[in-house]
């Protein structure tokens, strides 16, 4: 699923939820400088890859969790190390 590896959006997700369970208020605040339409696009994305896992509960106002599947943990290591790329070489 090279599509999601590459996507800089999908990247910054994987990243933020990490090894955390964590609500979407929460991680829309994390993501920064992408749209709400994209967050939510990139989420289902992810999930339907099966790269995390979304749990949501029947109360009001909605609430709504994500954390990372197995696989989705496999991808930490790669990404920590673009991002410490991205920092020692200032991109």
């Amino acid at each position: 699923c090279g599509k999601c590896i590459f996507n800089v959006n999908a990247r910054l997700i994987i990243f933020q939820i990490n090894e955390r369970t964590i609500r979407y208020g929460e991680l829309k605040r994390c993501v920064v400088g992408i749209s709400e339409k994209m967050l939510i696009s990139q989420l289902k994305f992810l999930c339907d890859k099966g790269f995390v896992d979304k749990k949501s509960f029947a109360e009001i106002p909605p609430k709504v969790e994500y954390k990372l599947t197995a696989i989705g943990k496999e991808l930490l290591p790669v990404i920590n190390q673009i991002i410490q790329f991205g920092l020692n070489h200032k991109f």
